[in-house]
């Protein structure tokens, strides 16, 4: 009983944060290392173009999850919100050679959040630098030039998927 009070709790908290937070409660807001590209995008146009850009990038989706569908599996409706991990191999083994913890980070998720109103998404990550500068000490200035280059890669992922 305790367990269930407190899912209704937290659905309901979840409720009311979309219910008052409007298009804002949807679209993570600006912080340290992050990028946020909001567009007037609809979700299911773009999280496929996100899919397609990083093919296109010549990078690997490795994983995805979100729980809009599962949610609507068990009758609640959400805005769209998947994550999409992107990586490549030669990226994992150069910075496995640097930092074996860095790893624990890999693969670098890009963010699709649908606004409140369903009038666009957002493209959001944590930028590979920021992703990788708590292990600096370990992979010093090699690492560094390793995530810079990321950060290019992510940022052309980026432009593909959001080009309108």
């Amino acid at each position: 009983m305790i367990h269930f009070a407190r899912r209704l709790a937290g659905s309901l908290a979840l409720l009311l944060m979309i219910v008052a937070g409007g298009a804002s409660a949807q679209v993570p807001g600006p912080r340290p290392g992050w990028r946020v590209i909001e567009t007037a995008l609809p979700y299911d146009a773009l999280l496929p173009r996100l899919r397609e850009a990083v093919r296109a990038e010549n990078m690997g989706l490795v994983t995805e999850a979100g729980p809009t569908e599962a949610a609507a599996g068990r009758g609640v409706t959400i805005p769209g919100n998947r994550v999409v991990g992107v990586f490549r191999n030669d990226y994992a083994v150069r910075a496995l050679g640097l930092s074996v913890a860095a790893m624990i980070e890999a693969p670098i998720r890009f963010y699709v959040t649908e606004n409140g109103t369903g009038t666009g998404a957002a493209l959001s990550w944590k930028t590979p630098g920021a992703v990788f500068a708590p292990y600096a000490d370990e992979g010093g200035a090699e690492l560094e030039a390793l995530a810079a280059e990321l950060d290019a890669v992510f940022e052309a992922i980026a432009a593909r998927a959001t080009a309108e």
